[in-house]
């Protein structure tokens, strides 16, 4: 599933193509996303503006004069951007063109878990939408530390790799991440967060910017289906520490990594750097 540098990523690759041009029409081929494309999504923007493009959380904003398009890519969606002279015929799950004057931008999503749905400036500032009200402060804003992550925790007894992956403290912290930021911080999964210090959350909290900021450097992570805008493969996992590498000697330590399951989602840490 695509997580924060992923989606910073792709936010990067396509702002050049997007921010100040004009939509000139939008071609929907199936709108059955997580939930349903709108119908009248042409007409709400084409002939539209794209003032600016932004990233809260795992969510693109594309942010117009009236309104903003909120982007989500789900477990396997990606934007890819391509000349309007070179874009190849659509393919089966090329469900949404965005057209402007000299690119198409086609949203492709194999499992149509992802979302794109359209909140009118009338209706609100889209920071209060249902998708984004909840969500907590950025890793990269300087509200974020360890005093933070230390005070909203008190009352968490949950594992700590599972309150990260709630997004109401700190968004866009994926399975991935909160594996290798656990490890770079020296903290078990499995470890309580009303439990952990200040010391410990201070720690954590700089490996989680410390991480996320490696990933986005070398395009995101490609296990599966993630590509750029540009169709580049991400190359995180050629550096994580642990994830994925159950059985593999860790790289501090050398004890072979350990793999549990936690919500559902598998867990990769070192026995003995992680307590």
């Amino acid at each position: 599933m695509p997580e924060l540098p992923e989606v910073e990523v792709t936010r990067r690759g396509l702002a050049p193509f997007v921010e100040g041009r004009t939509v000139e029409a939008v071609v929907v081929r199936d709108a059955r996303l997580r939930w349903p494309v709108p119908r009248d999504l042409g007409r709400s923007v084409a002939g539209c503006r794209v003032e600016a493009l932004e990233r809260r959380g795992k969510y693109l904003l594309w942010r117009f004069g009236h309104g903003t398009l909120i982007s989500h890519l789900g477990m396997s969606g990606i934007w890819r951007v391509w000349p309007r002279e070179a874009a190849p015929p659509p393919q089966r799950h090329d469900h949404v063109d965005i057209i402007l004057a000299t690119h198409i931008v086609r949203l492709n999503d194999p499992r149509r878990f992802g979302a794109l749905l359209w909140h009118p400036t009338m209706a609100g500032p889209v920071q209060g939408h249902a998708l984004l009200a909840g969500l907590g402060i950025e890793p990269f804003d300087p509200g974020f530390d360890g005093a933070l992550l230390y005070r909203e925790t008190r009352r968490r007894a949950a594992a700590i790799k599972q309150v990260l992956l709630t997004g109401d403290i700190v968004v866009g912290v994926g399975n991935i991440y909160a594996s290798e930021a656990l490890f770079r911080a020296g903290i078990h999964p499995r470890a309580s967060a009303r439990r952990l210090g200040r010391q410990r959350c201070d720690r954590l909290a700089g490996a989680v910017r410390e991480v996320l900021s490696e990933a986005i450097g070398v395009g995101g992570s490609t296990l599966r289906d993630f590509v750029s805008a540009a169709g580049d493969e991400g190359y995180f996992m050629l550096e994580a520490n642990v994830y994925e590498r159950a059985g593999l000697p860790c790289r501090r330590c050398s004890t072979p990594i350990r793999r549990i399951v936690q919500g559902q989602r598998a867990t990769y840490y070192c026995p003995r750097c992680q307590r």
